[in-house]
């Protein structure tokens, strides 16, 4: 069977909240918390670590994460986790985990996993979950994505899509969920291209996929996990462990 592999790339410099992954969250660096999910997942062999920062390697390193360093001239997280799998090559699907979703659902990552394993048509998986409130749809920060009846992409925007011209039946907007899983060859392929038209635009990596023809199955869930972009959002999800954990819940 294919075995797949997840990898989560951190860097250090992010614009809006530098040092982002070593950030401490209920008593952890935020990354730790992700790396911990992705653990669980019962259908990744391994789960690796890319980052070009040596303080992530080292912090890693010493809570037991497997390190790969790479190049510190990537420009996304795609070309950083393109360079691992060149390294590692026993690895035929690959899951892109953000380092910034510290509660991703371990269950999605094997979804993605047994959906390519399944589907040999689908070169890559992703997410979407429906907008908790419609109201954020309108927001160019939330990412959007339109699928077609089979569940797969049509179109992924910062904008408010489809437009209602009708106002009945109400739009379902799906809020896209930045997690990816590739075959290698797909992967390999997909960072060698150019950004295209629409992906220069909208600032979306994603559409350079669809833009090259690119099959990109989508699992719609009933819910997301949030993101943490800058530090209010990390202290957002603070205060949301410690409520859950004064009931006694587990994440």
């Amino acid at each position: 069977m294919n075995k797949a592999v997840g990898i989560i790339p951190a860097r250090w410099g992010s614009t809006r909240f530098p040092g982002k992954p070593l950030y401490q969250i209920d008593g952890k660096p935020l990354l730790r918390h992700v790396w911990e999910r992705c653990l669980r997942a019962r259908k990744l062999s391994s789960v690796i670590i890319a980052t070009d920062d040596m303080r992530i390697a080292n912090a890693a390193f010493d809570w037991g994460a497997e390190i790969a360093l790479t190049s510190l001239h990537h420009q996304s997280g795609t070309d950083r986790i393109a360079e691992v799998v060149r390294n590692a090559k026993q690895y035929a699907l690959v899951i892109n985990i953000q380092g910034d979703e510290p509660l991703l659902d371990p269950d999605l990552i094997d979804q993605m996993v047994k959906r390519l394993r399944s589907d040999r048509k689908i070169d890559i998986v992703t997410a979407a979950h429906p907008f908790e409130n419609p109201a954020e749809a309108s927001s160019p920060h939330q990412v959007k994505v339109v699928v077609d009846l089979h569940g797969n992409a049509l179109y992924f925007s910062r904008a408010a899509v489809p437009f209602p011209r009708d106002q009945s039946p109400p739009i379902k907007y799906l809020r896209h969920q930045g997690v990816y899983g590739f075959r290698r060859t797909t992967l390999l392929q997909f960072v060698e291209w150019k950004p295209t038209p629409l992906e220069r635009a909208e600032s979306l990596e994603q559409l350079r996929a669809l833009e090259n023809g690119v099959k990109v199955h989508v699992l719609v869930t009933k819910h997301g996990s949030p993101g943490v972009d800058t530090l209010a959002d990390a202290k957002a999800l603070e205060q949301r462990l410690a409520r859950a954990k004064r009931r006694g819940i587990s994440r």
